[in-house]
């Protein structure tokens, strides 16, 4: 995956928007939650949250640590691209989204229409 293919597939999810943080970090949002976050600058990682049962045996593989500052909340960061199949990109990235997505509050939900 690199960075059009994961723009690409994330904005191909009902209600999202995307917008620059830190000065250098792309971040896909739901209701202006960050699900997805990659830097601008390579080599390319990605930032996601995982199911708390799925976050230890993630970060214990090859490539993939706690993200830094969020790593407590369940996010990972993937370091190499090549990790993950492009069924396991999209899998990961819908599961953050949906993780998120259901952290709303039923009011942001219909505003998204969703």
């Amino acid at each position: 995956m690199n960075i059009e293919q994961l723009q690409t597939f994330c904005k191909s999810l009902p209600g999202i928007t995307e917008d620059i943080k830190w000065g250098n970090d792309l971040c896909f949002n739901i209701g202006k939650k960050m699900f997805c976050v990659t830097g601008l600058q390579p080599p390319m990682t990605v930032s996601l949250k995982v199911k708390d049962e799925e976050f230890e045996e993630l970060i214990n593989s090859e490539n993939i640590i706690s993200a830094p500052y969020v790593g407590r909340y369940k996010w990972i960061l993937i370091e190499k691209p090549g990790r993950f199949t492009k069924k396991e990109w999209e899998h990961y990235i819908r599961q953050s989204y949906e993780l998120i997505k259901a952290q709303l509050p039923k009011k942001v939900l219909k505003e998204l229409g969703l």
